[in-house]
């Protein structure tokens, strides 16, 4: 059986009385390059135990035991299990758990089912959940990669510079704990359903020290107050939020001491500005 022929997956899904639900927002990839490549560049080892998220009938979760020590592949449906089941149930390098990643323990189900293990998530995640489940996956603070396809939009943010459109704090979040990449797109005509949007492929490196020493809290809630209220000068989005706890003059002061233009906006600093401006305010706050 192949896992990405749509006449396959057709006949295997009605034998199993499965009907796509859009609400868990499932889209089956049917172009095999697809999670041959996806496998190829999250660069997994035989030292490697992988958390595969949503592995649908299990393409990918296929490629993935070719080239890692184990892959633990969690599904939310339990309709998908038995499909699992048929699918990758013989490889013996993979475990299926029924079992919701946004909920689940994953210090503990690592350590029991990947002990040992040098770790990384791969995963063709839902649409709804990639910025919840990519903060859950970076602050869990366990996985050295984490590759993943998510809307291409997402990507371009998680992935954009300084001074850019798509520039904001949760891609400044993502870089301040890894290094984010983006690898290829993949167009709606290799997924069934056939979304309406461009998917990206991307990966995060955990970086082995955080990209700034710095108060983490304040910082990401400088980060925060900045692009709040993005179309403000950063004078003003801070002001508004750090309102009742900082002056307006110790804002600007604050500013003034990092070298920064009195009207500059948030969407102009990098995470090393960010970090200074971080301590200056840190400094009033004392």
């Amino acid at each position: 059986m192949e896992l990405t022929n749509l006449n396959d997956i057709s006949g295997l899904l009605a034998r199993h009385g499965f009907h796509f639900s859009k609400a868990k927002g499932q889209n089956f990839l049917i172009a095999p390059w697809v999670p041959e490549r996806i496998a190829a560049e999250a660069k997994v080892t035989g030292k490697t135990g992988v958390v595969e998220i949503g592995p649908g009938v299990g393409c990918l979760t296929e490629k993935l035991s070719e080239r890692a020590g184990r892959v633990l592949a969690l599904e939310l449906d339990t309709r998908l299990i038995p499909v699992l089941r048929e699918t990758v149930g013989g490889l013996s390098n993979v475990t299926v758990l029924n079992s919701d990643a946004m909920e689940a323990d994953l210090v503990s189900l690592t350590g029991e089912y990947l002990p040992g293990m040098d770790l990384a998530v791969c995963a063709n995640l839902p649409y709804n959940i990639t910025s919840p489940i990519l903060t859950k996956l970076i602050k869990c603070g366990i996985f050295e990669n984490i590759t993943v396809m998510i809307q291409r939009e997402v990507a371009r943010r998680i992935c954009a510079k300084p001074g850019t459109a798509d520039y904001g704090a949760f891609g400044i979040f993502v870089s301040f704990y890894t290094e984010p990449k983006l690898l290829f797109d993949v167009p709606p005509d290799c997924f069934e359903p056939r979304p309406k949007v461009t998917s990206s492929v991307i990966t995060l490196a955990r970086r082995e020290t955080h990209a700034a020493n710095v108060d983490e809290e304040l910082f990401f809630k400088t980060v925060r107050a900045a692009f709040n209220q993005r179309r403000k000068t950063l004078s003003n989005a801070l002001c508004s939020g750090f309102s009742g706890i900082l002056d307006k003059s110790d804002i600007a002061g604050a500013i003034a001491s990092c070298g920064l233009p009195e009207a500059v906006r948030g969407e102009a600093l990098g995470i090393d500005e960010f970090a200074a401006l971080t301590d200056k305010l840190g400094r009033y706050l004392k």
